[in-house]
Order: C-alpha cells, then sequence, then structure tokens
C-alpha cells in the first residue's frame, strides 16, 4: 500500500476482503470494495466537516485484493473519520461500457450511513478549497453497530392477521397539524403510535427510507416558482443507509440509532415495519446522469446494458440494476438480512419486482435466481416478502410473479375491479365477487393462499381515496410537466363535481362511496393495506403523481381527522370487525361443500339462490358462514350487499340458522354514527329484505344466542 499526499499518516495492513464495506475490528477498521474492472483503486479518509481529504490511500494490487475485492485495514483509525473511494480504469461507455473516472470521489455501495444531507432539502456545501474532494457532498460514515435492543424480537404477525398501513416518513407528521415535536422524522412516527394503535393496523409500510438525493428535480411548481423535489425517494444511494434528514441528529451515523428506535417502539406497540425497497435502479439515471457509486465501481456488471452499451431502461428512471448477476443478487441478499438482522425490519415491498425477473439482456426468466433466492434464504424465513409484481416496461405480473408461498403481490387487479365497480361500470359482478372471494383466478396455484394477495384500493401511487371519488382526471400540473405525468386511466367518478364542492349531497355521495369501497376492503379475503389519510378523507387535490411536492399537496393533515371523524370512527370500527371476525381472513380459500354440508359462501342477486352475473347487474351480496370455534361452537354469520345501481336495491335476507338473528352493522349510506355500530349498539333487523341505497353497502351479521 503506498499512501498519495495527504496531511496524516496511518498504519495499515493488507485487510480482508469480507465483509464488504467498512468494518469496525479490534485493530482499526477494514474497508472492502468489489471491482473487477478497476486498474486502481484508492480509499480517501476525510475528517467530519471539512473540505479536502486528509489521506488517500492508493490500494496495491498485489496487497490489497483478493480475486476482485479491494481491501485495506486502516490501524487505530478514529471512527468519526468519512470515506469514499476513487477508481482509475478504462472510461468508454458506448464500446466497453466501462465508466471510471478518476476524478470522481464515489460511494461505498455497502455504506451502513452517509454524511452530507443531515438537513432536508438544503443545498449541502463544503469548506476547503475547489477540488473534487471539496465538491463531492456524500461520504460514507462509519457505524457503531450497537444498540440495545432491550429483548426486542421480530414479532411475526402471520399475514393474514395483517393490516398495512402505507406512510411516508416525512409526509406523515410534517403538516403543522400533526401535533409532534420531530414533524416528519422517525420520531414522529413513534409520537403517533397512540394514534396507529387506535386505528388498528398491524403493520406500517414505510415508502424509501434508504438515502435519496430530495435535490435531483430540476423542475419548478408553475404556480408558485418554487423548485420541485423528489419527496417518495425512489431514487436510491445506499441502499444499507437510512436517511439522515429524516432524523432529528442525523450526524455522525445517528441516523441509524434513531432508525432502530423507531423499530424498537412500533413493536412494542404490537405494529411491524415493512420497507419499500427500490432495487430496480439508482438515482445515477442513464447515460447522461450523475456518477455516484455503481457506475463509476463497475458498471458492466451493476447494470444492464443493451448491445450498443446503452442502459436497458426497464424502470422508467433511466437505467435497470442486473439483479440476477452473482454479485448483484448478492448485494441485495446481504442488505435485506442486514435491514433484518440489525434494523429488526419484519418485511419488504419490493418495487417494481418484475425487473428482478429478468436475466442480463432483459428478457423474463422462467425461475429467477433471485427471486427463488429471496425466498428461500433462511434468514428471512419469517419475513414478509411482497412484490409490485409489474415493471415500467409493461411487464404485468400480477398472478404469476411467483408460486412460492412466501411471495404476497400488490393485487392490481383487486384496486381496478373494486374502482370499477364503484364507478357502476358494466359488467364488473363477477370480478367483484372473485376480489372479494380472494381471487382465486390468480393464487389458486402451487402453495398460495388468500393472504398471498395484498388487497388495496389506494396507494401512494395514484389518487388518495376522496381524490378517487372527487376527480374524474388527474390534476398534475403543479408537478411542472404539463399535466403530462402520472396514470391517465384512474377508473374514477367525481361523485357529480369536479373538485371541491359546496353541494350537500355530492359531499354525501362521496362519503357514502369512501365507506362502501373500505367495507369492500377490508371485508374481502387477502390481506388489506391502506395508505396513510385515506382514514379521514386526505386529498392531494386532484394530483395523482405527487412525486415532487414537499408541501400540504402531500402531507397528511391531521385536521381533518377532526373534520372528518365519522370517517375515521368509521374506519376504526371497521378495522376491528375484521380483527374480531376469523371468516374475513380465511387460510384457504373457498371450495365446493361436502354433500349435506352448507357452502361457506352464498351468493346471490335479490333473491336467496338467484343469480345475476350479466353485463347489466351493478349489485351483488353473499352469505358468509361464520367459522367454528375451538369448542365447536359457530362464530357469527353475515350478510354482505353491495350496490352500484344509480337506484336501491332491495335484497331479499337468507334463511336464519336456529336460535339465530340478524343484526345491521353497518350501512354506509347512514350518516355516523349509525353507519357502523359496534356490538353493543347493532340494530336488530325484523324485516326479510333489506334496501341498499344507490352506492352503498349493507353488512348484516347473525349471533348464536348462547355468543
Amino acid at each position: 500500500m503506498k499512501k498519495k499526499q495527504g496531511v496524516e499518516k496511518f498504519r495499515t495492513e493488507s485487510g480482508v476482503p469480507l465483509p464488504f464495506g467498512a468494518s469496525v475490528t479490534s485493530s482499526g477498521v477494514n474497508f472492502s470494495v468489489f471491482s473487477r474492472h478497476a486498474e486502481h483503486v484508492s480509499l480517501l479518509l476525510f475528517k467530519p466537516g471539512t473540505g479536502p481529504k486528509c489521506c488517500e490511500l492508493v490500494l496495491d494490487p498485489l496487497v490489497n485484493r483478493t480475486g476482485d475485492v479491494w481491501h485495506i485495514l486502516v490501524c487505530d483509525m478514529d471512527t468519526s473519520m468519512r470515506y469514499g473511494y476513487r477508481m482509475k480504469g478504462p472510461f468508454a461507455p458506448e464500446e466497453s461500457g466501462h465508466f471510471f473516472q478518476e476524478d470522481i470521489i464515489l460511494l461505498d455501495p455497502y455504506a451502513k450511513a452517509l454524511t452530507g444531507g443531515t438537513e432536508w432539502g438544503e443545498w449541502y456545501t463544503r469548506s476547503g478549497r475547489k477540488s473534487a474532494e471539496s465538491r463531492f457532498l456524500r461520504r460514507g460514515c462509519i457505524v457503531d453497530d450497537h444498540f440495545d435492543w432491550e429483548g426486542d424480537r421480530p414479532l411475526n404477525i402471520p399475514l393474514k392477521e395483517s393490516i398495512i398501513y402505507e406512510m411516508h416518513v416525512r409526509g406523515f407528521t410534517c403538516h403543522h397539524s400533526s401535533g409532534v415535536h420531530h414533524p416528519g422524522t422517525y420520531h414522529g412516527i413513534v409520537e403517533k403510535i397512540p394514534y396507529l394503535k387506535k386505528l388498528g393496523v398491524t403493520a406500517v409500510e414505510l415508502m424509501p427510507v434508504t438515502e435519496f438525493y430530495e435535490n435531483e428535480n430540476t423542475r419548478h411548481d408553475p404556480v408558485t416558482g418554487t423548485r420541485l423535489k423528489n419527496l417518495w425517494g425512489y431514487s436510491p444511494l445506499a441502499f444499507f443507509a437510512p436517511k439522515a434528514s429524516y432524523a432529528v441528529d442525523g450526524v455522525h451515523g445517528s441516523q441509524v440509532k434513531e432508525f432502530k428506535e423507531m423499530v424498537k417502539a412500533l413493536h412494542k406497540a404490537g405494529i411491524e415495519v415493512i420497507l419499500d425497497i427500490v432495487f430496480n435502479h439508482t438515482a445515477e439515471g442513464g447515460m447522461d446522469g450523475p456518477v455516484y457509486s455503481f457506475r463509476g465501481i463497475d458498471n458492466t456488471i451493476y447494470y444492464l446494458l443493451g448491445k450498443n452499451r446503452d442502459y436497458l431502461n426497464f424502470s422508467g428512471c433511466g437505467n435497470t440494476l442486473n439483479c440476477n448477476h452473482p454479485l448483484v443478487r448478492a448485494m441485495i441478499m446481504e442488505c435485506l438480512r442486514y435491514w433484518v438482522t440489525e434494523m429488526h425490519v419484519d418485511g419488504f415491498r419490493f418495487d417494481l419486482a418484475s425487473i428482478l425477473g429478468r436475466d442480463s439482456s432483459g428478457e423474463v426468466l422462467q425461475n429467477p435466481p433471485v427471486v427463488e433466492q429471496i425466498a428461500e434464504d433462511p434468514v428471512l424465513a419469517s419475513t414478509k416478502i411482497i412484490a409490485e409484481a409489474w415493471d415500467a416496461a409493461g411487464l404485468y405480473q400480477v398472478g404469476s410473479f411467483s408460486e412460492h408461498a412466501r411471495w404476497a403481490e400488490w393485487n392490481g387487479k383487486f384496486r381496478d375491479d373494486i374502482r370499477a365497480f364503484m364507478c357502476g361500470h358494466e359488467g364488473m359482478v363477477p370480478a367483484l365477487a372473485t376480489r372479494i372471494a380472494g381471487s382465486a383466478d390468480l393464487y389458486q396455484k402451487g402453495d398460495l393462499r388468500p393472504y398471498n394477495s395484498i388487497n388495496f384500493v389506494t396507494s401512494h401511487d395514484g389518487f388518495t381515496l376522496y381524490d378517487l371519488v372527487s376527480y374524474n382526471q388527474k390534476h398534475n400540473f403543479r408537478n411542472g410537466e404539463e399535466n403530462r405525468d402520472g396514470d391517465n386511466n384512474n377508473i374514477s367518478w367525481n361523485s357529480g363535481a369536479e373538485g371541491e364542492t359546496a353541494d350537500g349531497n355530492v359531499i354525501r355521495l362521496r362519503f357514502r362511496r369512501m365507506k362502501t369501497m373500505a367495507v369492500l376492503l377490508f371485508l374481502s379475503q387477502g390481506t388489506p393495506m391502506f395508505v396513510a389519510g385515506d382514514e379521514f378523507g386526505r386529498s392531494q387535490g386532484g394530483n395523482n403523481n405527487a412525486y415532487c411536492q414537499d408541501n400540504e399537496i402531500s402531507w397528511v393533515d391531521w385536521e381533518l381527522s377532526d373534520r372528518n371523524q365519522g370517517l375515521l370512527r368509521f374506519f376504526r370500527l371497521l378495522i376491528a370487525l375484521r380483527k374480531e371476525n376469523g371468516v374475513f381472513r380465511r387460510e384457504h380459500f373457498f371450495s365446493e361443500p361436502e354433500e349435506n354440508e352448507m357452502s361457506d359462501i352464498l351468493w346471490q342477486a335479490n333473491e336467496p339462490g338467484e343469480h345475476d352475473w350479466s353485463s347489466g347487474r351493478k349489485s351483488l351480496a353473499f352469505f358468509l358462514r361464520g367459522l367454528k370455534g375451538e369448542k365447536g361452537r359457530q362464530g357469527a354469520d353475515f350478510f354482505v350487499a353491495a350496490n352500484s345501481n344509480e337506484h336501491a336495491e332491495t335484497f331479499t335476507l337468507p334463511p336464519l340458522r336456529k336460535n339465530r338473528h340478524w343484526f345491521r352493522v353497518i350501512d354506509t349510506a347512514l350518516e355516523p354514527p349509525d353507519d357502523i355500530l359496534d356490538k353493543s349498539l347493532q340494530v336488530r333487523v325484523w324485516e326479510t329484505k333489506i334496501a341498499v341505497e344507490p352506492m352503498a353497502a349493507v353488512v348484516l351479521v347473525s349471533w348464536s344466542k348462547k355468543v
């Protein structure tokens, strides 16, 4: 090892190739990085807060290289030092595909924390002379993994018992109405734990928390002139590093500690943590994008390149990770294990997961190695793994991503079919029944179960629930792209007026439709997910692609939880109803009953035993037979009817079993608090028929006198 220019001297040894990254040992800090095609590699060390390097250690390939791994041990090193790499090699993007540039300082792909991004949205600058080292804004931080977990262990809540709440760490508490002491942070979520417990969710699904650069967006809001940001964070810089600006004190690696504190607090409250993780592309973009890490370390290994060495863009973001290359696959697996073992997360939602199934030329593999390896990894055996089973190039694998029992999927067909039914579209009743019953057309194969379907009506991507009933078209003008961005196919209906209105009839219809969609979501077989704020009518003003709106458009407005407290109460009681009745959380698909046995589910049109699956039909009802308890007692039976007609529908109730009576639990056409009733207040139904108003749902329950 040779020492290049620098002020400080360090005693070094050859180091070891594994583990990758910066590892604190009894002798110092071991640094290890992979690069097959680099000809020269240097480790640069920086003091906190200074511009130029204090030392550059040039690695000797005869001493500091094992195979394709470059490594060095820096003895007795102050772990507050920052670090980066410089690599020299061929630069021929359009020929060999190599992208080595010696003047660029590179991030370690395995860095556990980054410095330089402590304050959200700040244009970070460093002191010192104008050099590559000074301009290098982000640096690797050496992290002490010690943390007192106080015996914290994975909650391992079964997927069929889960209720997933998707949220953005910053957007969840950044609004002035949130009432937290640390808005927009991991601690802010901790402060909202009592709310989450009362709501009844079992897991929070956090939109990307790995480091990204929020200031990469170059567009401006045409209304305010403000430069837009990358709020959502689907542009990863470092897969192992939690975002520093989501911490109250994101310096010296403290963001790692604060993330762990959040996980520990959520676990104590019985709430799991699922990460939305982005292994399909990186922040380096296309050929004209910046060089942060992977491109400058080994471009031909990390990315999918075409015959002309151009980037294959299946992500819609300029590049696509070469996920099934053994080296990239190993990085993905080590990353997942790190978040599970060291950070104690409970699961992952894989953004654009269909990219995980492509080979080095972009072709779709029959049995993708990384997909199988994630499912079979022993460390991840109890971890929830959820695929967004499509990509930006048109590959749509909902129902066919994997038949492995471990993989769940965002069920995009559930979303689309529920929306279409609740817009009054014709021909949707058969599809509605299929979705309610657990989407057997998609998941009754291999070892899959109904709960492998992650059911949702809304997510971060698209309209909120309130906007779904308030807008016919997207209104994305403030994104600075002349309303061209975002999906044009929203399957929405504004209920009679576009956007905000004072028309009481329209407003009442909107709330009725929101409640009806919630009933269909939470009382269907499968695992329900909804997005933060839907429970009290959060709006984005019709923006269906608010990725760049770091303002009131995206932030959760907590004043709505008081203004629309009736809707919030409806969600809470509906979630409790699901949790209290296993009949909505079946482990197996419905099957034909044995001889002389009653079916577990009975579909009907207006009369019991009558079926109408015609295209003109716009209402559906079903009887759900209660499950037998541990002592053989039959649980509660349910009757659910939904109507998307413009007129009321009358349904004759199915016959009751002995010693049972029907009680009304839900009627979404009624005003709060009569729209949903807890067990002590449920209204006895004496008639043999019930009326279901337009765009409404009614739920009845029958209890045994012994219950």
